[in-house]
């Protein structure tokens, strides 16, 4: 290709890119979803949190599912004034029993109720949250009114698997992970600091 036709295409792409940018005007926080049965749901959350508490935004995240384990993600944006609530059962399939776990979900959803109703946080993770919902540890209803009724700038960030439809309606950004390849499939065990 010439430099005269690659000089071309890029200026059409600019300009195209550039009315794009000067069309959109509105300014509000939005949802995010991170969905699928591919690595780096989490991931994907934390990075907009650290991202935004870079820009010295206010941030908030609560946890379902996970356990007490070490996190590398809240020793580092809890010394940057960011709050944790975790459920802190751990996994499911390790604690069977439906009756605590909905008790913890309901017990760690009150402080994503507070989140959601807090005008200084600018972003609130809701990890795993999709679980919930999925297992009826929350009522989706109850869960879309507090996203919905949040403050205007505030962005809300979900994942987890099987997100339920009303949730991606409700999503003005979602994003699927999809698996290609996994070390754990290999045997090779997860590392800290890595995978989690």
């Amino acid at each position: 290709m010439s430099e005269d036709r690659h000089q071309q295409r890029q200026q059409r792409l600019k300009e195209q890119v550039d009315a794009r940018i000067a069309g959109a005007n509105e300014q509000r926080g939005i949802v995010i979803v991170f969905t699928g049965n591919g690595k780096g749901k989490t991931t994907a959350g934390f990075g907009t949190v650290t991202r935004a508490v870079g820009h010295d935004l206010q941030a908030g995240v609560i946890q379902f599912i996970k356990g007490q384990w070490p996190n590398g993600e809240r020793n580092l944006l809890e010394q940057h004034g960011v709050e944790f609530q975790v459920m802190a059962t751990g996994f499911t399939w390790n604690t069977q029993n439906r009756v605590t776990d909905r008790a913890a979900a309901q017990q760690v959803w009150q402080h994503g109720l507070r989140m959601l109703a807090d005008e200084r946080l600018d972003v609130v993770l809701l990890d795993e949250l999709t679980y919930m919902i999925t297992y009826d540890y929350l009522d989706l209803s109850e869960v879309i009114a507090a996203i919905k009724n949040r403050p205007p700038r505030q962005t809300v960030i979900i994942t987890g698997r099987a997100c339920h439809r009303e949730l991606l309606d409700l999503a003005d950004t979602v994003s699927e992970m999809r698996p290609v390849k996994h070390a754990f499939d290999a045997g090779i065990k997860a590392q800290q600091g890595v995978d989690w």
